[in-house]
């Protein structure tokens, strides 16, 4: 599941995050819980749990229905 994770934040979720000078690391994958990291202007932004809910959330779910949540470390 890692790798796919992985591959999903490189191809679909970075680019958009990066548009804005945020950007996403991987942290962990815990019991179906994928843990990141947002950085760059997403590190101090005010809106960046609903970006985490609202678009990093539920495309990883939708692609991995497995993924039970996205957890801002």
């Amino acid at each position: 599941m890692r790798t796919k994770v992985e591959e999903l934040i490189e191809e679909n979720i970075r680019p958009k995050l990066q548009m804005d000078g945020g950007d996403i690391e991987l942290v962990d994958i815990e019991d179906k819980i994928v843990k990141v990291r947002l950085t760059g202007a997403c590190a101090g932004c005010p809106m960046s749990q609903i970006t985490l809910k609202n678009t990093v959330e539920q495309y990883l779910k939708s692609e991995i229905p497995e993924i039970e949540s996205v957890e801002s470390v």
